[in-house]
C-alpha cells in the first residue's frame, strides 16, 4: 500500500518540477513509508526523489523498526553522538536536482533545520509539500477505511467505559484512568489526543482539562477520546447526565443533537463542506444558542486526528467518496455545563456511513 503511494508522490514531484522533498510530519512520514514515530528533537525524515530510490534517516536504535514496518529502501542512520545532517550531506552529494524548489512541510520546519535544508540542496525554494500530501490523503482507501472502522468500534467501547464508571464522587480523573487502562487491556497504546473527561461546569470549556473535580448529582459528563490503531485515529464525543438534569441544560443538549442529525443529513458526495456547518450552526442559532457555538463542526480523520478537510462554513470544497471526517457541533453555557456530540463520518458512493456508533439519545446516569 505504501509503495503505491510513494510511486504516487514520486509522480507529483516530476509533474511539478520538484527537486526533491523532505518528509518529516509523524503523519505524513507513516502514511508513505509505513514507519510511525514520534522522535522528539532527533531527525527522523524521508527524503523523496522524482526518479531515484527514496530513503529514509533515522537514528540508529529505530533501524530495526524502519525494517519491521516493511521499508525495504535504503535506510540512513546516525547515533546521538554524530551530526545526522552530516550523514545526509554525504549522501546526498550523489545526487544532481533537477528543478529549482525543494517541498517541505512548513508548518512542521523550523527555521534551524531550513538553514540546513537551504544549504544541501543548494538554495532551493522551499515549498510546502502539504497540499500534495494531503490530496493523496484526505481519499481513504479501502484499507485505511477497514482499520478506521475498528479504530471507531474502540472510541466507542472509551464511551462505554467511561460512562459506566460514573459514581457520586468519583473523579473525572479517575475515570479518565479507568478509561485509558481498559483500552489499553484491549491493546491501544497509544490515544489520539488527551482524553477528556469533564463534568459540571468544566464541561463549558470546549477544550477543557480533567482533573479533580467529584461527579455531582445533576453534572452534565462530556467524554472526548480517540485512540491510534495501526495508524489511524478515531475521534467521539459523548455527554451524558448523572441524576436529574434541568430543563435548561436538557433543551441544549435536544439542540445540539438536533444540529448534529442536520448535518449528517446531507453527507453525500457532492454536498459543499461549509453547507454541514451553516445547518447546524442555523438550528443552534435558531433555539437561541449562536454565540455558545464557538468552533467549526469538525474536521478531516485519518492518520492525523486534525486533517484536511476542514468542516467550516466557509469551505465550498464538494464532499467526496473515500472522505473521512468529525462532526461535533457543540454549546457551552459559562458555569452551567457544555454539550457536545461527536461522531466519524466516511462518505460512500451513494450517501454516508457513521463509523461511531455509541447511542446519541440523552442517557440519565442513575
Amino acid at each position: 500500500m505504501t509503495s503505491a503511494r510513494l510511486t504516487r508522490f514520486q509522480q507529483s514531484l516530476k509533474e511539478q518540477h520538484i527537486a526533491a522533498a523532505f518528509i518529516q510530519g509523524k503523519e505524513n512520514v507513516f502514511y508513505l513509508t509505513g514507519f510511525r514515530t514520534d522522535p522528539h528533537e532527533r531527525i527522523v525524515a524521508l527524503i523523496v526523489l522524482p526518479d531515484e530510490e527514496p530513503f529514509l534517516i533515522v537514528p540508529g536504535m529505530e533501524k530495526s523498526l524502519v525494517q519491521k514496518a516493511g521499508w525495504t529502501h535504503t535506510i540512513l542512520t546516525y547515533s546521538d553522538t554524530d551530526n545526522p545532517w552530516t550523514v545526509l550531506q554525504d549522501t546526498l552529494s550523489r545526487y544532481t536536482f533537477q528543478g529549482d524548489s525543494l517541498w517541505v512541510e512548513k508548518r512542521l520546519l523550523p527555521l534551524e533545520r531550513a538553514e540546513h535544508l537551504q544549504y544541501l540542496f543548494g538554495q532551493k525554494t522551499l515549498v510546502d509539500a502539504e497540499p500534495a500530501l494531503m490530496k493523496l490523503r484526505t481519499i481513504k482507501s479501502e484499507e485505511e477505511i477497514t482499520v478506521l472502522r475498528k479504530a471507531a468500534q474502540l472510541a466507542d467501547l472509551g464511551v462505554q467505559i467511561g460512562v459506566e464508571a460514573i459514581a457520586e464522587g468519583r473523579k473525572e480523573i479517575d475515570i479518565l484512568a479507568k478509561i485509558e487502562y481498559e483500552l489499553t487491556l484491549k491493546g491501544i497504546t497509544e490515544m489520539a489526543f488527551q482524553t477528556t473527561v469533564i463534568s459540571g461546569a468544566n464541561s463549558a470549556d470546549p477544550h477543557g482539562k480533567p482533573g479533580n473535580k467529584a461527579i455531582e448529582h445533576g453534572d452534565l459528563v462530556l467524554f472526548d477520546l480517540g485512540v491510534v490503531l495501526d495508524g489511524y485515529c478515531s475521534d467521539i464525543t459523548r455527554t451524558v447526565a448523572y441524576g436529574d438534569l434541568s430543563d435548561s441544560l436538557r433543551k441544549v443538549y435536544d439542540t445540539v443533537l438536533e444540529a448534529q442529525l442536520g448535518a449528517i443529513s446531507l453527507c453525500k458526495p457532492g454536498t459543499e463542506l461549509g453547507a454541514l456547518d451553516r445547518k447546524a450552526r442555523s438550528i443552534i442559532t435558531e433555539a437561541g444558542y449562536g454565540e455558545w457555538f464557538p468552533h467549526r463542526l469538525g474536521h478531516g480523520l485519518g492518520t492525523d486526528v486534525h486533517e484536511l478537510p476542514s468542516i467550516n462554513e466557509t469551505n465550498q470544497d464538494k464532499l467526496q467518496a473515500g472522505m473521512t471526517f468529525t462532526i461535533e457541533p457543540g454549546i457551552y453555557l459559562p458555569n452551567k455545563g457544555g454539550v457536545r456530540i461527536e461522531d466519524d463520518i466516511l462518505i460512500t458512493e451513494d450517501g454516508h456511513e457513521l463509523l461511531t456508533s455509541y447511542p446519541k439519545e440523552l442517557q440519565i446516569i442513575k
